[in-house]
């Protein structure tokens, strides 16, 4: 028995359509894209690649990233995507760290990686378009592999690597029960039905992309419209003949900027989703306004998959990621007396536990049991609190956490107040090393496009509605806040850029 590649790959075996490309006028069936699996899995078997062994993946967004997804679930090779942006030193880390016996990637990169070829153990293939590249050489549609691996829920099927703002990056690795649970839930906590149409402009490197996207639309027999990046042209265009679409809050604001977004061409859709990084209440409100869809927001990391959401059917409250998943723990502990549980309203660090958490990183079992309680709680480092109807409410990370004066500030209550200015697009609040206070306050703020903040205006604001020690002691106005690919703001850029603010004074 193979649990996922059963329920996932070869559940839905007719000419239904899986994919329609809308760059490429096409569409790949599910009995096609069946066969294309079983293809590439036959391929993998003539590189030489066993149950167990590691494949590292980066290549451009295409449908082979799910080909070959598909086939490493069905022989039990460990699928590692990689993303696209990542230089030579930083994959070099990857291939090596996860011990890989193949690495695919396109000519193109493999060209922009450079020294790989010098010195490595494992071999070397490449994907480029229109089926061109070493690996198909070996590829015959005509030469599918019925051969299934027979293996357990708790094998691991997929290893992430997280990003690594501090340190290098862990790989955390997923068994098929955690994408197979979460893949079943989410379908059924958003009512997915075969008749629904994703659009997908989403990465497929990342959890969200691949792991919550892809598989909720296979398991439910939904077709995917593939589109290879975000463009809020082709969002528009293709809004109208969709019915779900999942996106970050970057996607938000960048259709809410385009005047042909409204409720007639949103007509069809019923249901939009963000997750990755916190959606802003007055993004939520605006969206409502123009299409009269209430964006749902969800919480999940790439450890854990999802974990809460707001319901499908009832309350969507913006600037909450929602309730618990079924078949999922959440509890919010203090942070100096980890085994205190705190109250409604409480702020504190965020654990959970359920058949969706990772298995552990790779090769780091005393890390692995470092993020886990005795009984069984992961640490999710994230803090948060639930309100009376055990909301969730995400206030940051843990590491975000600032300390200035032997008190504790939370960097999104001060950004939610500048967020509301009038000339205000959005803001980060950091904190750096201070003489005197330990750390010092700092608001890095990006303006709405030809606006000018008024410094002296939104101070005031601040001191109306927070007390004197969580004032942010600097302000800084930049272009755009840094991001990572799926739109989470960098802090740890902003702490390293702004490191020295407080040398010279002792105030």
């Amino acid at each position: 028995m193979n649990p996922l590649f059963d329920q996932l790959f070869a559940k839905n075996q007719d000419s239904k359509i899986f994919l329609s490309f809308f760059d490429l006028d096409k569409t790949l069936t599910y009995d096609k894209f069946l066969n294309e699996i079983k293809c590439t899995a036959n391929c993998l078997k003539k590189c030489g690649l066993e149950k167990g062994d590691c494949l590292v993946l980066q290549i451009e967004k295409s449908h082979h990233v799910f080909t070959i997804y598909g086939a490493c679930v069905q022989l039990g090779i460990i699928f590692i995507p990689l993303n696209t942006s990542y230089t030579g030193f930083e994959v070099e880390y990857f291939l090596n760290d996860s011990e890989c016996k193949i690495f695919i990637t396109t000519s193109k990169m493999l060209k922009e990686l450079g020294s790989l070829e010098k010195k490595r153990s494992f071999n070397i293939e490449t994907i480029d378009a229109d089926y061109k590249g070493s690996f198909f050489s070996k590829f015959n549609e005509n030469e599918p592999l019925d051969f299934i691996e027979g293996l357990d829920e708790n094998d691991t099927a997929a290893i992430l690597y997280t990003s690594g703002t501090t340190g290098q990056s862990k790989g955390a690795m997923l068994s098929q029960k955690n994408l197979l649970s979460n893949a079943l839930t989410l379908s059924k906590a958003w009512e997915f039905t075969a008749s629904d149409i994703l659009l997908h402009a989403l990465p497929i490197y990342h959890t969200h992309g691949l792991f919550v996207a892809t598989n909720i639309a296979l398991i439910s027999g939904s077709q995917i419209r593939f589109l290879k990046k975000f463009d809020v042209d082709d969002i528009i265009l293709n809004l109208p003949s969709t019915t779900v679409m999942m996106g970050v809050p970057t996607f938000y604001t960048r259709l809410l900027e385009n005047n042909k977004l409204n409720k007639e061409i949103t007509k069809n859709m019923r249901l939009f989703i963000s997750g990755s990084a916190p959606l802003l209440e007055d993004t939520h409100k605006k969206f409502n306004d123009l299409t009269g869809h209430n964006i749902l927001e969800r919480y999940g990391m790439t450890e854990t998959n999802m974990i809460t959401s707001n319901p499908y059917t009832g309350d969507r409250k913006a600037g909450t990621v929602g309730v618990v998943l079924e078949d999922v723990e959440i509890r919010v502990v203090a942070v100096e007396n980890k085994k205190e549980v705190l109250k409604n309203g409480e702020i504190g660090v965020i654990e959970v536990k359920g058949p969706n958490v990772f298995k552990g990183y790779w090769k780091q079992p005393e890390k692995t049991k470092s993020e886990f309680r005795e009984d069984g709680f992961f640490i999710t480092g994230d803090m948060g609190y639930l309100d009376q109807d055990q909301y969730l409410t995400i206030v940051g990370r843990n590491k975000d956490l600032i300390i200035t004066g032997g008190l504790n500030v939370y960097p999104k209550e001060i950004e939610t107040i500048i967020d509301t200015h009038s000339d205000v697009e959005e803001s980060a609040v950091v904190g750096v090393l201070h003489p005197d206070f330990g750390e010092g306050i700092i608001a890095i703020i990006v303006e709405k496009s030809g606006q000018t903040v008024n410094l002296q205006s939104l101070k005031e604001t601040l001191r109306k509605n927070i007390a004197g020690f969580k004032l942010p002691k600097k302000f800084h106005i930049i272009k755009e806040l840094p991001r990572n690919s799926m739109g989470k703001v960098q802090k740890n850029i902003l702490r390293d850029t702004y490191k020295d603010e407080f040398r010279e004074t002792n105030k």
